[in-house]
């Protein structure tokens, strides 16, 4: 796995449909839409203030 201060990373959360972006910085952000992710991603700092537009509940309730 890449390590760095410029990594920015992608990944699946098994059984959802969600997927889980973590910024360089450190921020994380959880959303369906890869495109989505991709512009959280590429916008930062916008929106890195640590908020994810996807709760824990609902998360939850996908993998149940």
């Amino acid at each position: 796995m890449l390590r760095g201060n410029r990594v920015m990373r992608i990944v699946w959360l098994p059984g959802t449909d969600l997927l889980q972006g973590e910024c360089h910085c450190g921020a994380t952000h959880v959303d369906e839409d890869p495109a989505a992710m991709w512009d959280w991603l590429l916008a930062h700092p916008v929106g890195h203030g640590g908020t994810e537009s996807v709760t824990e509940e609902r998360v939850l309730a996908t993998v149940r």
